[in-house]
């Protein structure tokens, strides 16, 4: 069986970024295929890559011939596929349901309303100019991230990671969603404990070479 790992992705792509994560901490080797997201009009339209994913979405990640879409949803294939690989999720029920709804408050709730095809629908269908856009994507960032600081601040189960003092989920999310904060000039002095917590992030290995410069298609000097 063909167990080899293919990840169809964009360098600067926060949804790619925390699957790049995931696979990292779990040391598992994959190749990159990259989708540039604006050349040649978007590549993800491509006829060839529509038959990939109909939703002209990265990232996808291909198991030998099996495709998973979504990045929780990959993220969480990882976990049950590799079992014995360093845990995402932590172990009790309770447990993963507060890491999982850290995660989804990035991935569900900050992400879908900064995406490059909502902004490109702004541009396209409304014209509404780049500052505005800017703005737009500022307000749902900072809505979110002060949200995630509020519940991570004081919570006992929140240690130099999300949860505990191993990386996992809710990390491979916060983590591309500071990133892409900064690209939009938010400030993140508000959220101490959200420094705290990607400082440690970004001081790990994994966490290293997921980032969007490290990527094979990242431009020179990115």
């Amino acid at each position: 069986m063909d167990d080899s790992l293919h990840l169809y992705s964009y360098w600067r792509s926060s949804a790619a970024y925390r699957v790049r994560i995931a696979l990292a901490l779990k040391s598992l080797a994959f190749e990159t295929r990259p989708v540039h997201l604006l050349k040649d009009g978007g590549q993800q339209h491509a006829a060839a890559y529509v038959e990939v994913n109909p939703q002209q979405l990265v990232p996808v990640l291909l198991h030998g011939r099996r495709a998973i879409r979504q990045s929780l949803a990959i993220i969480e294939y990882l976990e049950e596929a590799w079992p014995e690989a360093p845990p995402l999720l932590p172990g009790t029920a309770r447990e993963r349901g507060r890491v999982r709804a850290l995660a989804q408050l990035v991935a569900c709730d900050i992400h879908p309303l900064n995406n490059l095809r909502v902004l490109q629908f702004f541009e396209r269908q409304w014209n509404v100019p780049q500052a505005e856009r800017d703005e737009w994507v500022r307000h749902w960032i900072v809505e979110g991230l002060a949200a995630f600081e509020a519940l991570v601040a004081d919570d006992p189960a929140t240690g130099a990671f999300c949860h505990g003092d191993v990386p996992g989920l809710a990390d491979c999310c916060l983590v591309p969603q500071l990133y892409n904060a900064r690209r939009f000039g938010v400030d993140l002095g508000p959220w101490p404990t959200l420094a705290r917590i990607e400082q440690a992030c970004l001081a790990l290995p994994a966490f290293k070479a997921a980032a969007p410069e490290a990527q094979p298609d990242a431009p020179t000097g990115a």
